[in-house]
Order: C-alpha cells, then structure tokens, then sequence
C-alpha cells in the first residue's frame, strides 16, 4: 500500500481551499473577467449607413475635338447613375460610376495642382453630377476635396438653363437621403469564458 505524507494531503487541502475562496470573492464582489461581460457598449457594434434612392444620369457632348460640355442632368435610380457621351464622330458611350471614377482618378493623378483646368471629358465628370454622386460615397472624399476647389461650375454646361436643372437633380438626391443604424454586433451574443457553452467530455 502506497503511503501518503501527511504534508502533501495538508497542501492539497490548503490549495483547493484558496482556489474555492478566489471564486466566491471574485462572485460575490460582482467581478467579472475580461471578456465576460454581457451588457457590452452597443456602440461598439453599430455604425451609421447612408443611403441615397435617386441617381443622376448626364448627358455630355463633344463640342469640338477633345473639348466637352454638359448638356443636361436628370434623376434616375441610385443604382442607375450613368455618363453619357456623344462624340463628334457621332458615336456614343454610356460610363459607369466606376468607369467614370477611372477617369477622374487618372485625370487626378496626370494633373495633380492643375486638376479641372481644361474641358475635357474627365472635368465634365468631376465636376457635374458624376462627380457629384461619386463624391456621396464615404470612401470617395478625396473628389470631393477637388470640387469644392472649383468657384464656377456653371462653365461646365452647355447653358444656364441646363446648369439650374442640374442644380435640381442635386437636391432631388439630397432629399432621398436616408440613415439607418446597422448592428454589427456577433450573433453569438454574450463572448467570453463564461459565455462559453461547455462542451461534452467524451470518454
């Protein structure tokens, strides 16, 4: 028969005896550990997404060769925002949000200081409704930053009465704005050890 020291049984008493009283202090003091907690700041799980419902479509024509003008602004779908050119020779093109955005980028990076200071197609972008719309996009701030540099974007149309229909297009898209509160939070719910389910111990 194996014998036990009276001293090893002593230490294993004392040590379960510490651990049992760390939890109830820890319990009843209301601690909890990092991690556990279950009523989390909700800010750190929501941010704010806004929204627009109404687009702009513009239409632009070459009026001499490499030399454009915006000829006209209209509300469309969000989704449906659109360039459309029509070229001296006679052809058209309809640019893409994201084809248009090419552009202005390549115009920003060739140009730099002197950005929008000529006719060409990718000023007509960056400073008519295009632009505009690229500029609602929270990533896009940059464009935005080279609009407001501009004092007379009304040079940009073929006329007044087109760049005042523009300026209604803008407000049309301002008014659809909407903001919703969007819960990032885990779906798990509560994190953390005691949140943890125990898993079966299988033998």
């Amino acid at each position: 028969m194996t014998q036990l020291r009276k001293g090893s049984f002593i230490k294993k008493v004392k040590d379960i005896s510490i651990s049992s009283a760390l939890a109830l202090t820890i319990l009843s003091s209301g601690m909890m550990m990092p991690g556990c907690s279950s009523k989390d700041d909700e800010s750190d799980y929501s941010y704010e997404e806004t929204t627009y419902s109404k687009g702009i479509r513009s239409h632009i024509k070459e009026v001499k060769p490499g030399e454009f003008k915006i000829m006209d602004e209209e509300n469309v779908a969000a989704d449906k925002s659109v360039a459309i050119v029509s070229y001296l020779d006679g052809h058209t093109d309809s640019l893409s949000t994201s084809a248009a955005k090419a552009l202005i980028d390549s115009e920003i990076r060739t140009n730099q200081n002197n950005v929008g200071h000529h006719s060409g197609l990718s000023t007509m972008l960056l400073y008519g409704g295009m632009g505009y719309m690229l500029g609602r996009n929270s990533g896009n701030g940059y464009i935005n930053n080279y609009r407001q540099q501009n004092n007379n974007p009304s040079g940009y149309y073929g006329s007044a009465s087109a760049y005042n229909k523009s300026q209604g297009a803008v407000q049309a898209v301002n008014s659809s704005r909407s903001t919703r509160v969007v819960n990032s939070r885990p779906s798990s719910g509560r994190s953390g050890f005691f949140g943890r389910s125990a898993g079966r111990s299988g033998g």
